[in-house]
């Protein structure tokens, strides 16, 4: 049986040498990001994410990963994200807050230095924000509807909304020029306190989220209402930056 590594660092090498294997010359470079750069990596409960940049022509040729992408899967590594340096570099306008995101938590496994050259312009960067907190709102609601007002369902519908919400909530901070804390409730806490928002009521999602609060249908309701009150007060201020 595959065995789940303790940390990622436990598999930088091997993963590495599957890679160049593989790719030789065209594996350009490897990283390591999300909860694992964070060190926020819990064994059997986290996935272990990495950027690999290839070459042009290695991208080209991705069916040779299908070897070590099926070895990996078996020890809680999630599919890698396969990139260019091109396209990185092309993108960045597409997906700032995305790019944003692995740029603040990333290690560099192997390879060139890429990651740490880009540059996120903030037009670029607001008017994705101001297009992902609309959309949310939208699917928020939509969300709410498809509830039917069920306790479960709703207990649901906060608890997955809290991660999107975090990391497009530190690009805001960004925004505004702001290092945005790293853990999950600081974010939330401080973006609230920026956009003068009601943090009492993203406090209380994310107790929901934790189970360390038990709320019945109707305070589920209402909360509910509140945190959609309060995601469009956002929208409306990114819309006027």
């Amino acid at each position: 049986m595959a065995k789940i590594p303790k940390s990622p660092e436990d598999i930088f090498d091997e993963f590495t040498r599957d890679y160049q294997t593989v790719f030789g010359e065209d594996l350009v470079s490897v990283y390591l990001y999300g909860s694992g750069a964070k060190g926020e990596y819990v064994r059997k409960k986290s996935d272990i994410n990495f950027l690999i940049v290839l070459s042009e022509e290695g991208i080209s040729d991705l069916a040779k990963a299908f070897g070590p992408v099926k070895k990996w899967q078996k020890r809680a590594v999630s599919v890698p994200l396969f990139l260019t340096e091109k396209y990185i570099r092309s993108s960045l306008d597409s997906f700032p807050i995305e790019f944003l995101n692995i740029k603040r938590y990333n290690k560099l496994v192997y390879g060139q230095e890429i990651l740490a050259s880009i540059e996120i312009k903030k037009n670029d960067l607001r008017l994705r924000c101001e297009e992902q907190v609309k959309g949310k709102l939208l699917h928020l609601r939509e969300g709410f509807l498809k509830t039917l007002g069920g306790k479960r369902a709703l207990e649901h519908l906060l608890a997955v909304t809290v991660p999107a919400f975090a990391s497009l909530f530190a690009a805001l901070l960004t925004l505004k020029d702001i290092d945005a804390p790293e853990n999950k409730n600081e974010i939330l806490a401080r973006t609230a306190d920026v956009f003068q928002l009601e943090v009492s009521v993203f406090q209380q999602v994310l107790r929901v989220r934790e189970k360390s609060v038990k709320l019945n249908k109707n305070d589920l309701i209402a909360l509910t209402e509140s945190y959609i009150s309060e995601i469009r007060k956002l929208a409306i201020q990114v819309d006027q930056m």
